[in-house]
């Protein structure tokens, strides 16, 4: 009589290199963004100092950013000046108070930013401040 040889049954294990590989990426990915070596969406701008800056905690607010080369953000979203009216009004509630903070690059000539103010004064916006880093 013959026998058969009957096939060695392999074990399952679980393969751990391509984890730590994994690991390690999400953790080098973590660290760089933490540390703002990626850069993020938006106009890179210097803001001018001041000594006396104050802290500004409203709770309603919208954050205009005046780069260099005309361009105009609001809330990190490209707009033209024209349009920046009507996105303003679509974020101020009834009844709450919208507060403007004109955060402008120490490059951007000073009538571009007395002319941005002046239109958001015209269309009723009255709380409006200017962005500034304390000295």
């Amino acid at each position: 009589m013959r026998m058969w040889e009957e096939p060695k049954k392999k074990r399952l294990h679980i393969e751990i290199i391509p984890m730590i590989d994994v690991m390690m990426f999400l953790l080098v990915f973590f660290v760089l963004i933490s540390l703002n070596v990626i850069p993020a969406l938006g106009i890179k701008t210097q803001l001018p100092g001041a000594s006396h800056a104050q802290q500004l905690k409203p709770q309603n607010k919208a954050i205009i950013t005046l780069g260099l080369d005309d361009h105009l953000q609001l809330d990190g979203k490209d707009l033209n000046q024209d349009a920046l009216v009507t996105q303003l009004k679509t974020l101020q509630n009834d009844g709450d108070k919208l507060v403007i903070i004109l955060n402008s690059d120490q490059g951007v000539e000073v009538a571009r930013l007395v002319s941005v103010m002046d239109l958001l004064k015209s269309n009723g916006f009255a709380s409006v401040s200017i962005a500034t880093r304390k000295l």
